[in-house]
């Protein structure tokens, strides 16, 4: 297979995927969402194309999305919507354009989930700051204290935990200035600690759990987190799965948050999700079991294409059989 890569930047991640591509015989080559060129019109028998520092990325067996740089609204929906005209031209993305677009959004996240039937922390989403503070208050009163995310993060960046209903007035009035929609959270006691499930292909791969640092409630391990690994209890295996499969994600890192008084809810799907601290703590092949799916999706599209064709063909014949009697 040719691979292209499309990610914000180089590193860990993506030079993992280039030895799991080169081990399996295929080749892969890291380009930048940002040198996407599209050229298109009907005028001098332009076909279309798309490329990236000159590689033609309509050529390539599969595309491997990663992380799309920040920018400017007009900018981000450009790079998205290259992965879908990618996909549409026949080309398999992985993870698919669709299920990035689902994780990335919490909101939407959380509302795909709810309707999956799996568990979820009460959360209500909001623009106005006189919708926002009565859910606050309402939480608040009910002890334990709500969390305020941005609705599109990762990492654990930009969370506000608050606990007093005047500190959470001010604060939503500062996010209000710069139009934000509020996602408020009820916080959930889990004693600093929750699980990441790593799902590729409908199946666990591996599972961690995560501690946050001294002082600290987040438990990303990119924030001073510390991970160790973690044997799955059989009945939480299915919540994992289903997430993954609520918002299309061929593989996803699953976030399980284990309660004290013994729920477990699934918080978060990551639709291009990072390896490095479940591959350290536990010694598995992430990237090489990524690329095993790869193999296995683009055979499938192959044969589909393959029997699209002759089906469609055998359909001509018996349309022009049909207006064309002997």
């Amino acid at each position: 297979m040719n691979v292209v890569i499309l990610s914000a930047r180089t590193g860990w991640h993506t030079d993992e995927l280039c030895r799991a591509l080169i081990e399996r015989g295929h080749t892969g080559r890291v380009l930048p969402y940002e040198g996407l060129r599209a050229r298109l019109g009907t005028e001098r028998g332009i076909a279309g194309d798309l490329s990236s520092e000159g590689t033609a990325i309509l050529d390539a067996d599969a595309v491997l999305a990663r992380i799309i740089p920040g920018g400017s609204l007009e900018q981000i929906i450009y790079r998205v919507d290259a992965l879908h005209w990618i996909e549409k031209r026949g080309v398999p993305v992985m993870n698919s354009p669709r299920a990035i677009e689902r994780a990335v959004d919490k909101f939407y996240t959380t509302a795909l989930l709810q309707e999956a039937g799996l568990p979820t922390p009460e959360t209500v989403v909001c623009e106005g700051l006189d919708e926002a503070m009565p859910a606050v208050r309402a939480m608040l009163k009910d002890g334990g204290d709500v969390i305020v995310k941005p609705i599109f993060g990762s990492m654990g960046h930009g969370l506000v935990r608050l606990s007093d209903p005047d500190v959470a007035f001010r604060v939503l009035r500062s996010l209000e200035q710069v139009r934000t929609v509020f996602y408020l959270q009820r916080a959930i006691d889990h004693g600093g600690h929750d699980i990441r499930v790593f799902v590729v292909g409908g199946r666990m791969l591996g599972t961690i759990e995560r501690s946050a640092a001294e002082g600290d409630w987040r438990t990303n391990v990119t924030r001073g987190g510390s991970a160790r690994p973690f044997e799955l209890p059989p009945e939480w295996e299915p919540l994992a799965l289903a997430a993954a499969l609520a918002v299309g994600a061929d593989y996803a890192g699953v976030d399980l948050l284990p309660s004290r008084d013994g729920t477990v809810f699934v918080l978060e799907v990551n639709a291009i999700p990072g390896w490095q601290g479940l591959q350290r703590t536990t010694g598995l092949d992430v990237a090489g079991a990524i690329v095993e799916h790869l193999e296995r999706q683009v055979v499938e599209h192959t044969v589909h294409k393959s029997d699209s064709a002759r089906s469609g063909g055998r359909a001509r014949a018996g349309d022009l059989a049909a207006e064309f009697p002997v």
